[in-house]
């Protein structure tokens, strides 16, 4: 699952190196080069992060901002006055980066803000995976992985207790609301079906088998 970035800058040169490294970063970008246009683009698409200039010509980022809901926004501007910064984080952007910035710090902040927006409170982390049980969806390296409601109820259980082996009669336990028809039998091979799908990703083995116990996380 790619992100989509919005870019709202007037100075082609700024956006045009903002695009460059966010499409590196493997980040869908588009741009807008006055507030009227990022109204525009934002009724035909809506990202999941936008970059936001305050000098624009025609509507200000600071017009723009109270407009723009429920999308995180990251002010980046040459303002540099500690009451600017204040007066826009309190008016709704999630951060302020002053002009001239560093380009591998800006990508953390942006990373920083979008692990925030999809990693709510239903959501499981560990390592690179981010799992989403209500979707049946698992992230990893940026890759969106369909669970089966079995497979998906098994990985919620081993994240949820990432350094604990858990045996094989307490997951068929725990799992048995969800998917009833699971057994001891069967149970290994959702498992290895799992640990496949994952490993079809990034080459990494995120389950480990415990030898007289049942199941756990690597670390």
């Amino acid at each position: 699952m790619m992100s989509r970035i919005l870019v709202v800058d007037d100075d082609t040169h700024i956006s045009n190196l903002l695009t460059e490294a966010l499409k590196r970063e493997g980040y869908i970008v588009d741009k807008a080069f006055s507030g009227t246009e990022a109204m525009i683009v934002l009724s035909k698409n809506k990202p999941d992060l936008i970059l936001l200039d305050l000098m624009l010509p025609d509507l200000c980022g600071e017009e723009l901002l109270p407009q723009i809901k429920d999308i995180p926004i990251i002010v980046v501007s040459a303002k540099a006055d500690v009451a600017d910064k204040v007066g826009l984080l309190l008016g709704g952007a999630v951060d302020y980066v002053t002009k001239p910035f560093h380009m591998h710090e800006l990508l953390a902040r942006i990373a920083v803000q979008l692990r925030k927006r999809y990693t709510g409170d239903h959501a499981l982390t560990h390592r690179n995976l981010t799992l989403y049980p209500d979707k049946l969806t698992v992230i990893l390296e940026k890759t969106e992985i369909r669970l089966t409601r079995t497979e998906c109820a098994i990985l919620k259980l081993l994240m949820s207790n990432p350094n604990m082996p858990i045996g094989k009669t307490t997951i068929l336990e725990n799992i048995s609301h969800d998917t009833p028809d699971c057994t001891e039998r069967s149970l290994k091979q959702h498992i290895s079906n799992i640990r496949h799908k994952l490993q079809a990703v990034d080459g990494n083995d995120y389950i480990e088998a415990v030898y007289g116990i049942g199941f756990k996380m690597k670390s």
